[in-house]
C-alpha cells in the first residue's frame, strides 16, 4: 500500500484508539497525522536499532519483548508531539496493540474496496 493512504489510515486508527482509551489523549486529527508521521519515522530509524540491541531479550521472551519496544516508541512519540499525551507505559502498550488491530481492519476494508471495484 502506498505511503499516503497508509498514513491516513494510521491517523484514523490513532484517533479511534485515542477515543477508546482514557489514558491516551489526541487533540485533533492534525495531531494524529503528525503522530503517524513521527511513528513511521521512529519505526524506520529507531526500531531496527532497538530490536538489534535487544535480541537476547526478544529470544528469551519468544518475541514478546517487541511489544515493549513498540510501547517505548509510542512513549517517545508522546514526548515529541504536542497534543498527543500517553499517561504511562501500560497505556502505551495497550495503545500499540489496539492501533495494530484497528489499522489492520481499516487496511483490509480499504484494500477490499480497491480489489472489488468494476472498472
Amino acid at each position: 500500500m502506498p505511503f499516503l493512504p497508509k498514513l491516513l489510515i494510521t491517523s484514523v486508527a490513532i484517533m479511534l484508539a485515542g477515543y477508546l482509551l482514557p489514558g491516551i489523549h489526541v487533540n485533533t486529527f492534525w495531531t494524529a497525522l503528525l503522530v503517524a508521521l513521527v511513528l513511521s519515522f521512529l519505526n524506520l530509524f529507531l526500531k531496527p536499532l532497538m530490536v538489534l540491541l535487544t535480541i537476547p531479550f526478544t529470544i528469551l521472551t519468544f518475541g514478546l519483548f517487541l511489544l515493549v519496544i513498540n510501547a517505548l516508541i509510542i512513549m517517545i512519540a508522546g514526548a515529541w508531539v504536542k497534543g498527543f499525551v500517553v499517561d504511562g507505559f501500560w497505556w502505551a502498550l495497550i495503545f500499540s496493540i489496539l492501533l495494530s488491530v484497528i489499522s489492520s481492519i481499516l487496511e483490509k476494508i480499504v484494500t477490499h474496496d480497491e480489489t472489488t471495484r468494476n472498472y
